[in-house]
């Protein structure tokens, strides 16, 4: 019974040499307060940064801080409850200047282990002898700093993700605008500083569609590949790529696109400034792929392209140029449009038409004699063998 006596008692008087410190220390928090906002400052150079940016902003938040903390050495209740709601307010305010919260939890344990030692001196200049009776409040000092550091790092860490949601929503927004050819020439160089893309030089723009997984296209790009920002439109998902030389067709080669996806990468665009004419042209470029899916670069493709920009031309110049073909035995269709497509493919050549179709050069000149009846045009005269590579481009890209 006497050593619980002894217990109480020893307890209300660490307590109450806790509260004399702190009375005194709760009147000279200014200083207190510049002590530890130098002390970051030079600790981390995000708190530097937002110093910079509001100085009386981030003083007013630590002089606060300290205040709540202090007062409720004094007032454990009341205080303490005010206290924990201005660490909540501080952490989150502390996410939207941009501090990162290992620097924000390091900031509540500093000042949390100033204030101890500011305690812990004031005893000592006044009344000595009760140093020994701080040990006994310690625990709880500590245990207090311990439980506002979890508050403000679930503050922050709550903070944080709204901050980082909300500047996702304005980056897409703004990949969208450009994309649109709808953003203001006033706002590029706050939306190129925004996605990190320079205002000046020449952009493309990748067009993917077709496969459940075609999103997982920009994880393919090589971490040394070219800047890429990605932008998703429904089942199409689109890519503003920064170009210098060769830089399409080595993206092209890098690029690892999901089965059945079709990828269309669009002809240069001169600045940024033209990402919306650059998203059209990559959407023509993507209705040049093959029905199977594919990449297609524009450039290499325009023949396909122009077909594919008009599907309805390309399907009337199909049928007037190799209807009577089309309209034959299936097994027979596929033989003559099998070795034209050879022919043109190997620039014109029967004897390397033959050999890649496994059979004698007089039979593939046989077959194209068939095939010239046919259709009324001749493989002699250029004009009629532009006709009919276009027609067979428009099948092949059509299904016809």
């Amino acid at each position: 019974m006497l050593h619980a006596v002894r217990d109480r008692s020893v307890d209300a008087e660490a307590e109450a040499a806790l509260h004399r410190a702190a009375r005194v220390l709760s009147g000279g928090l200014h200083g207190l307060a510049e002590r530890l906002v130098g002390a970051l400052a030079a600790r981390h150079p995000a708190f530097r940064t937002a110093l910079a940016a509001d100085p009386s902003g981030v003083r007013d938040e630590v002089r606060a801080t300290l205040q709540h903390h202090v007062g409720s050495l004094l007032g454990p209740r009341p205080s303490g409850a005010e206290a924990r709601r201005c660490a909540e307010r501080v952490g989150a305010s502390w996410a939207a200047r941009g501090l990162p919260r290992e620097a924000v939890l390091q900031a509540f344990r500093l000042g949390g282990g100033l204030v101890w030692q500011e305690l812990v001196d004031e005893t000592a200049r006044r009344r000595p002898d009760d140093v020994r009776l701080l040990v006994h409040v310690a625990a709880d000092v500590w245990n207090f700093v311990d439980e506002h550091c979890t508050l403000v790092a679930e503050a922050h860490r709550a903070a944080a993700a709204r901050t980082d949601g909300r500047r996702e929503e304005l980056l897409r927004r703004m990949t969208a605008a450009l994309l649109d050819g709808t953003t203001r020439i006033a706002d590029l160089p706050e939306v190129a500083a925004a996605l990190g893309l320079p205002v000046e030089g020449a952009y493309a723009v990748v067009a993917a569609t077709g496969a459940p997984d075609v999103r997982a296209l920009a994880r393919t790009v090589p971490a040394d590949g070219p800047r890429i920002v990605w932008h998703a439109d429904g089942d199409t998902v689109f890519g503003l790529v920064p170009v210098g030389d060769g830089t399409l067709r080595a993206l092209a080669r890098t690029l690892t696109v999901p089965p059945g996806a079709a990828v269309g990468i669009g002809s240069p665009v001169e600045t940024l400034a033209a990402a919306g004419d650059a998203r059209r042209l990559a959407e023509v470029a993507l209705r040049a792929c093959p029905p199977g899916g594919g990449t297609v670069l524009l450039d290499e493709h325009l023949p396909a392209a122009l077909l594919a920009s008009s599907p309805a031309l390309g399907a009337m110049l199909a049928e007037r140029v190799l209807g009577p073909v089309l309209r034959l035995e299936p097994a027979d269709r596929d033989l003559l449009i099998g070795t034209l497509s050879a022919w043109l493919d190997c620039d014109g050549s029967a004897q390397r038409a033959a050999h890649r179709l496994y059979c004698h050069r007089n039979t593939v000149l046989n077959r194209l004699r068939r095939l010239e009846q046919l259709t009324g045009r001749s493989l002699t005269r250029p004009a009629d063998v532009v006709e009919l590579s276009l027609a067979l481009t428009a099948r092949c890209r059509l299904g016809l």
